[in-house]
């Protein structure tokens, strides 16, 4: 398992947060799911755009997820340098050769992960009018997309945490 990262007050604050979403959100998709399922088999009723509100739930569940993985460093990796290399400076330099991509490419995310909340946030004439919603319930779309665009910035952040330890142990040598 992961050695857990110390915390500091924005990470006590934060995950304290991303804590609660996930829990709440995880009971909400449940309850979403289940009720649809009885209403449509056991009092025949269709309940119609349920999964709308179920996609804005597991969105935000699952970014937040993410993002708490990526405190954690339990998110989904393949760790073939830990498990093959032994301790040394060979193992320290690809440890900050991955997490520099990973840096990179989850900056990438970002980048579209704001051009996608923007243009489903102001719209495509970009004055607010015409936002995307969803069919059944009307449901802003930015609000689904929020979900990436902030899940993604956290991410970022811990990555960005993870690069700097990893340039610090390869500068001085450590053997952690």
């Amino acid at each position: 398992m992961p050695e857990q990262p110390e915390r500091n007050t924005f990470d006590k604050v934060v995950i304290s947060i991303f804590s609660f979403v996930i829990a709440v959100n995880s009971i909400l998709i449940t309850l979403i799911i289940a009720g649809a399922a009885a209403t449509r088999y056991i009092l025949k009723i269709n309940f119609i755009g349920y999964d709308e509100i179920a996609v804005l739930v597991a969105f935000w569940f699952y970014f937040t997820g993410a993002a708490y993985g990526a405190y954690n460093n339990s998110h989904v990796t393949a760790d073939v340098i830990d498990a093959y290399f032994l301790e040394g400076a060979s193992k320290r330099v690809l440890t900050f050769v991955r997490w520099l991509l990973t840096c990179l490419a989850c900056g990438l995310f970002v980048y579209y992960g704001y051009s996608y909340f923007k243009f489903s946030f102001v719209g495509p004439l970009g004055n607010f009018q015409f936002q995307p919603k969803s069919m059944t319930w009307r449901i802003p779309l930015w609000t689904s997309h929020a979900s990436i665009f902030f899940g993604l910035i956290f991410m970022e952040i811990y990555f960005i945490r993870n690069l700097v330890q990893s340039a610090r142990a390869l500068i001085a040598g450590d053997r952690t």
